[in-house]
């Protein structure tokens, strides 16, 4: 058998270990891959939008590729730590660290080599179907037909094989400092009771307490101010939380001997503490990489429906027209013909916005009939007012806070009377993007000189919706683009340029997850040969096969999901600071974001606990 064989042989023998490791590398080499035949795609070449396309692909497989250094440098070091004994094992037979060195290194090439090409195949074989999704998501006008992605083969290939090839340099130098004794003796060595140190326990408890709650608080633009310092403090007390808090709790559950001496917990803390520790590490990794794809997500998500959401706040109507131009009529003439050509039948409703200076701020007073008519025509419940009655209208949407001023503020009438609103109503009927007055009809023409006023023209479709798009371009091309709303052409707009944003972060988003994933696989599985000893001798004192279960449930949930506990937290608190910027609930979306994540966690946890405890019992 030849050297070269031996190393094959090696990867064969470890492939329960380098499963996950090359899954993952041949997920991110497809990845890659799609984004490079996107990048390439004759059809993304010459438009201006496609152009912007190209460059977010381009920037994403850059992220991705340097995730991906990072990534499998962690791995490898993973897989070092595993097979320390091994290697020692070698070195007594005979085997010089030069030869375990070039040993690992030709293990790594060839699992790299096998990842790319792998990654590359299953890319050309899920190539259209990853196309077609890619043709609705981004609104690409123009179709992207497959095509045998040569250039993205060859940038792909060369990209990750030289990735490969400078890890595999890089981790056989870091075994030139391994000694014999180290090697042989593995994980074995003691490291003592791991203690917490009080200090930096409190520490840990008073960052995250102070991150998350200056998160919480901060409202608009301080938290843009806040984020950098928020960031900071809460890395800081993740670290903490791992390497101390954690410690500090399980000693403290030690000492309770009601907890300690309660059926099986006493196997589950025995080495519950040194295992939080050793993985502190990791744990810190996972959680911030996950809170990063959380974020990421929930983001993009939550931003995309702001922009939609305050669209049709803003204009409830399929079609309006606002202006102050000379031009009213023969526009206004214009559309109803183009609505007419195009077989769209609507109601539509005509009125004159007039804004007032109030509380130094410029607010539009609306009456009491023009607000019904524009309401009705959404289907919204009449209002009927009083004289001396003042309705304010909060929009529906963005909340800036408007409200609560205008109720301290008065209207004062030419005839000297001075109003005061009390009621606070939601209506979408006029377009505002903040609060405003209704007044009764009476005191609506004893107002004063307006400091500006619009001419305001609404149309709501009956029938012909399908045809909406079409006129929408018409009227588009001719109608200046401040004047003309269509409700529908702006939300095809906003997501045709937001699409390749949302595409881009969703894919960096998964390929996080997933390696986060994978980072606690690697780690459970790098103890595996500590726990088959371990239980195959508690199991000889008399422990069953329902309470091994039930240890090694316990045991594997904790270390699993406590990172990713962490993780959720930080991103439903991200998510939450997100909301308080732009004033608009984003709870929705964040409860589908982390619970859509959590189920892909939960089904990856079975899955890994299957396995693990189909090994243990196996040993016994």
């Amino acid at each position: 058998m030849t050297f070269r064989q031996f190393a094959f042989n090696n990867v064969i023998r470890n492939k329960r270990l380098y499963a996950a490791y090359f899954l993952s590398s041949l997920f991110t080499v497809m990845v890659f891959f799609t984004f490079s035949i996107f990048a390439n795609h004759p059809a993304l070449s010459g438009d201006q939008m496609n152009s912007t396309v190209t460059k977010g692909m381009n920037a994403a497989a850059g992220i991705i590729y340097v995730f991906s250094f990072f990534f499998v440098l962690y791995s490898m070091s993973s897989f070092l730590q595993s097979r320390k004994k091994e290697f020692g094992l070698l070195m007594i037979q005979g085997m010089s660290m030069k030869q375990i060195r070039l040993m690992v290194f030709l293990e790594n090439m060839l699992i790299g080599l096998l990842a790319t090409l792998g990654g590359i195949l299953l890319g050309l074989v899920f190539a259209k179907a990853i196309l077609l999704l890619a043709e609705n998501v981004l609104i690409i006008e123009r179709a992207l037909s497959f095509y045998f992605p040569v250039k993205a083969i060859l940038i792909t290939f060369i990209s990750f094989i030289i990735l490969f090839f400078f890890i595999s340099l890089f981790v056989t130098y870091v075994l030139r400092s391994k000694k014999l004794i180290e090697l042989i003796k593995g994980n074995k060595m003691s490291k003592g009771e791991p203690k917490a140190n009080l200090f930096l326990t409190v520490l840990a408890v008073l960052l995250l307490v102070a991150g998350y709650a200056i998160s919480l608080l901060a409202k608009g633009v301080m938290v843009v101010a806040a984020m950098v310092p928020v960031i900071i403090v809460v890395c800081i007390g993740t670290y903490l939380l791992f390497t101390q808090l954690s410690v500090f709790i399980i000693r403290r559950l030690k000492k309770n001997e009601r907890v300690f001496w309660f059926k099986t917990n006493m196997l589950l803390f025995s080495d519950l503490a040194f295992r939080m520790k050793d993985n502190a590490r990791t744990f810190f990794m996972v959680a911030m990489v996950s809170t990063v794809a959380f974020s990421a997500i929930g983001t993009l998500f939550g931003f995309q429906s702001f922009l939609t959401s305050n669209i049709k706040n803003i204009n409830s109507t399929t079609f309006s027209y606002k202006t102050s131009e000379e031009n009213e009529e023969q526009n206004v003439a214009f559309i109803n013909q183009t609505l007419k050509e195009e077989k769209i039948e609507t109601e539509s409703e005509h009125t004159v916005l007039r804004y007032f200076e109030i509380g130094g701020d410029t607010i539009l007073i609306a009456s009491q009939s023009d607000f019904n008519r524009f309401a009705a025509l959404i289907d919204e419940d009449p209002i009927y007012l009083k004289d001396g009655q003042v309705m304010t209208v909060e929009f529906e949407g963005t909340n800036f806070g408007q409200t609560k001023e205008l109720l301290n503020e008065t209207i004062t009438l030419t005839s000297g009377t001075i109003l005061k609103p009390k009621e606070v109503i939601h209506s979408k009927a006029l377009p505002a993007t903040d609060s405003y007055f209704v007044v009764s009809d009476d005191d609506y023409r004893k107002l004063p000189e307006p400091e500006f006023q619009e001419s305001y023209y609404a149309w709501q479709a009956t029938d012909g919706e399908e045809r909406v798009m079409a006129a929408s371009e018409k009227l588009y091309k001719e109608l200046p683009r401040y004047e003309i709303i269509s409700v529908d052409y702006e939300i095809y707009e906003i997501m045709k340029g937001y699409g390749p944003i949302l595409f881009v972060g969703l894919f960096i988003g998964i390929v996080f997850f997933v390696s986060a994933g994978s980072f606690l696989y690697f780690r459970l599985y790098m103890d595996l040969d500590e726990d088959k000893q371990k239980f195959r001798s508690i199991s000889k004192m008399g422990l069953t096969e329902k309470e091994l279960k039930k240890v090694l449930n316990r045991q594997t949930m904790i270390l699993f999901f406590a990172p990713i506990l962490v993780a959720l937290i930080h991103g439903a608190v991200a998510l939450t600071a997100l909301s308080n910027l732009f004033y608009f609930n984003l709870f929705k979306e964040s409860v589908t974001v982390l619970s859509v994540f959590l189920a892909i966690q939960v089904v990856y946890f079975f899955i890994v606990r299957f396995f693990y405890t189909k090994q243990i019992k196996a040993s016994i």
